[in-house]
């Protein structure tokens, strides 16, 4: 909650364009329907533990956790509802776009809203009156308005649900223009100017919006014996009726119909919360732009190497590539997989899938190298959360193809993002190896930071074919040292005593009279161990810089404990994504990327792999990359010991990291 409300003060930030708020209000909005989808109902889980366990596992009730959730919720979306209303609509207006938002429709547009109703919006509507004889079964994040009406010659209130198809229809029509001023109408309001319409010979008595969140939570059994794609599959047609997590309702709606229907819903009253007259407002990012150029000035791809010498393996033999994203191309990952596809001396390919693209161009190049007869192995994640339709759609595409498919096990997941091409170059295999530390996916490259290793180092080929040969056993492993590493940090295998092993080495110098530094990147920071591990070290006087993007469960500044350990948080125009660990300064530093957050699920329950990067060149990038962010002083904030997030000082010029980090890729290119 801590990073979303993060997310919101970027769409306060006047600095920021028009449009890019109105992606941030988005970004908030989708966020918080995660959280409740996949947070909350682990937070109403542990009320059914006993009141003792309940505060031995998180240190106080849990219905004090629950009224801090929602009142920080509130808090929350007090402050969304103001920017809103009160900077980002009246800024639209100034320019031209105006957003019927819980105001009058005026009388030029109400014959035309009108006609797009009966037109286009009717064939979708599905009205229920709740009289007993149909049950009402909401759909996930589905929006509704509940009525309250009444036959015009009887006394008896009545009540209905009508359906808001958003899901079917575009949630803003665009309405005839009047003086210079564009008109935007939302879906909700087309329908409540029509109500009438719906329901013939009654009064309309009152229309409130809700919705519900239910539980994401996939209810996977631990078995082998069913097939776990079909698992999957029927799993997933149950998830958009899984328990409740909220009911989201309009605030003003009267508490005899909120009590009416929590009942008829069978919701429990810490999952009831007020909202505005509009949700779903993720939707706020398909508002029409008219042409208007209200967005984040572009930084155009950086090239890579790629356009001076056409054959990526070439490229690859003769030097190591790492390619920052997305300021630099994403075309030398693209151009590898397709170049091997046809390349007639490619004989196989392994590659871990976890996020595939929905029209992605990697899943359409193993297909064509299948059927180009080479040996392909895909290693696909089939429980990637809200990805799983998508990949199970792939997984049929390249099944067909004839792509040996290895599924996941209950037990884990595969997060790594690791790819391997097995070549014959003179008659000499030569394997050329991909690790990155986010997925393999060529549209959230265009907006994710990351890093993509592409090496043709035989040590690391060896290791990742050792590990490709132990994940098609679809098993776990027996202990950590059935398989050995060298130059790879394997979950499960070798990583949390690697990483151990890494802080150790700073205390050790600090302890020695030499100063001790580690700095680490990361989208989220929980895993007890490690965390105990850098509060030792700051306790041993080893200097900690840390760049968290969202959970972090390490309470810098404390004094005796993590008082040389600083938190910094930074959320701009691209997401933070990638997972950086520089231990110890200057040329003997060890630098490693990789898809590993220091999470429980990252490092206790999946396999995820990072890479120490040896090449001195790509060593001095990464560090000055930190740097770089380290030294933000624009989109960044500093956590506290009581983990507010506060603004740090200006002293001098302003630094923006994402602008310093394109313009230094810019220059060293």
């Amino acid at each position: 909650m801590s990073f979303n409300y993060r997310v919101l003060q970027e769409a306060a930030s006047p600095s920021v364009p028009l449009f890019e708020r109105l992606k941030f209000l988005s970004i908030f909005s989708s966020n918080l329907d995660e959280f409740f989808r996949v947070r909350y109902p682990a937070a109403i889980a542990l009320t059914s533990l006993k009141k003792k366990t309940q505060k031995q596992i998180t240190g106080e009730w849990t219905h004090e956790i629950l009224e801090k959730i929602q009142a920080e919720i509130t808090r929350q979306l007090e402050e969304f509802g103001t920017i809103l209303l009160r900077n980002i609509l009246p800024g639209l207006k100034e320019i031209g776009i105006n957003l019927y938002y819980n105001e009058p429709i005026r009388q030029e547009h109400k014959e035309e809203v009108a006609d797009i109703f009966l037109s286009q919006v009717l064939s979708f509507i599905q009205p229920l009156l709740l009289d007993g004889k149909k049950k009402f079964n909401p759909e996930n994040n589905q929006l509704y308005f509940a009525i309250a009406l009444k036959k015009t010659s009887e006394e008896l209130i009545r009540h209905a649900i009508v359906n808001i198809p958003s899901d079917k229809l575009p949630r803003f029509f665009i309405l005839s223009s009047i003086d210079d001023t564009n008109y935007v109408i939302f879906i909700d309001d087309i329908i409540r100017e029509n109500m009438q319409t719906i329901f013939p010979g009654f009064e309309i008595l009152s229309i409130y919006s809700f919705k519900i969140n239910r539980d994401a939570e996939l209810n996977l059994e631990e078995e082998y014996d069913i097939d776990i794609l079909n698992k999957i599959e029927k799993q997933l047609t149950k998830r958009n009726f899984g328990p409740p997590s909220r009911f989201l309702f309009e605030t003003g709606m009267p508490q005899i119909i909120q009590l009416f229907l929590i009942s008829v819903l069978d919701i429990r009253l810490d999952e009831i919360f007020a909202g505005g007259r509009y949700h779903n407002l993720k939707d706020l990012a398909s508002l029409p732009t008219f042409g208007k150029n209200l967005l984040y000035n572009k930084f155009d791809p950086l090239p890579g190497n790629l356009s001076k010498n056409g054959d990526i393996f070439n490229l690859i033999a003769s030097k190591d590539l790492l390619i920052h994203l997305p300021y630099q191309s994403y075309n030398p990952i693209l151009s590898f997989f397709n170049q091997a596809a046809i390349d007639p001396d490619v004989m196989e390919i392994y590659i871990a899938l976890y996020r595939v693209a929905s029209e992605s161009h990697i899943a359409n190049a193993l297909i064509s190298a299948a059927k180009n007869g080479k040996k392909v192995t895909v290693f696909l994640e089939l429980k990637a959360r809200f990805d799983e339709a998508n990949n199970i759609q792939w997984s049929r595409k390249m099944k067909d193809a004839g792509i040996k498919l290895i599924y996941s096990i209950p037990e884990i997941k595969v997060h790594s993002k690791i790819a391997l091409v097995k070549k014959n170059v003179k008659e000499t295999i030569v394997n050329y190896s991909v690790l990155s530390t986010g997925n393999f996916n060529e549209t959230t490259a265009r907006f994710y930071t990351d890093h993509v290793l592409l090496t043709a180092d035989k040590i690391i080929a060896k290791e990742l074919l050792q590990l490709f040969e132990f994940l098609q056993k679809r098993r776990l492993p027996v202990d950590n040292r059935e398989l050995r590493f060298q130059k790879l940090l394997v979950s499960q295998f070798n990583m949390i005593e690697k990483f151990d092993h890494l802080i150790e080495e700073e205390i050790s110098k600090t302890k020695k009279g030499g100063e001790g530094l580690i700095r680490i990147k990361l989208n989220n920071l929980e895993e007890p161990g490690m965390i105990n591990g850098l509060y030792e070290a700051s306790k041993a006087g080893v200097k900690i810089q840390l760049i968290i993007r969202s959970v972090c469960c390490l309470i810098p500044s404390q004094k005796n404990l993590s008082e040389n350990i600083t938190v910094k948080r930074i959320v701009d125009r691209y997401l933070e994504h990638s997972r950086i660990f520089i231990f110890g300064s200057g040329d003997d530093c060890e630098v490693i990327i990789g898809s590993a957050d220091w999470m429980n699920r990252n490092l206790h329950r999946r396999i995820e792999v990072c890479v120490s990067i040896e090449n001195t060149e790509y060593k001095n990038q990464l560090v000055d990359y930190f740097e770089l962010q380290w030294n933000d002083n624009d989109k960044s904030v500093i956590l506290n010991n009581n983990m507010e997030q506060q603004k740090p000082e200006v002293n001098g010029n302003i630094v923006n990291a994402q602008q310093a980090i394109y313009n230094y890729i810019k220059e060293k290119a």
